[in-house]
């Protein structure tokens, strides 16, 4: 394999993680839809790009823009540990991550995803709203495979429709 032919892979090894990570973060109630369903095309766009093969890292710096259907994702730093396949095991979105999917907003400052564990967890004071509705959360966890959400320090509202 060439070195080129490397980056690219390990670039698009890089996309996925970027989308899965924000796409099982800011996706709406569990619906028919599996949480991980990263096919297609994704557009990615960042400032810088680095890639250290020989460590199994990868780092996406600057005005990093993820977009795939109605989902956009912005923040200025992805940092990503892969395997020798190349697979991602680790992806960290920091520097203030901003999503919306769905018709979902979503902030949270930093989130870490571990591909091995199947575990998301966003941290920093985690925001979501979608319409009138909101809540805050100091760090929230989603299983990957089972959906579950644990989160701590919840607020928010959510609108209630008058009779």
């Amino acid at each position: 394999m060439t070195k080129a032919e490397a980056r690219r892979s390990l670039l698009r090894c890089a996309v996925v993680a970027c989308v899965v990570l924000p796409a099982t973060m800011f996706a709406p109630p569990v619906t028919a839809d599996p949480i991980l369903d990263v096919g297609g095309d994704v557009g990615v766009q960042a400032d810088n790009l680095e890639v250290d093969v020989a460590a199994g890292t990868a780092v996406l710096t600057g005005k990093v823009v993820l977009s795939k259907g109605d989902m956009t994702v912005r923040c200025p730093r992805v940092d990503l540990k892969f395997d020798s396949t190349p697979h991602v095991r680790w992806a960290k979105g920091s520097g203030g991550v901003v999503a919306d999917v769905r018709g979902v907003h979503g902030e949270a400052p930093e989130v870490e995803l571990d591909m091995v564990k199947q575990v998301l967890e966003m941290r920093g004071g985690v925001k979501l709203s979608r319409g009138q509705g909101w809540i805050q959360a100091e760090k929230a966890t989603i299983e990957l495979a089972t959906a579950r959400v644990t989160a701590t320090q919840v607020k928010g509202s959510i609108p209630v429709p008058k009779p």
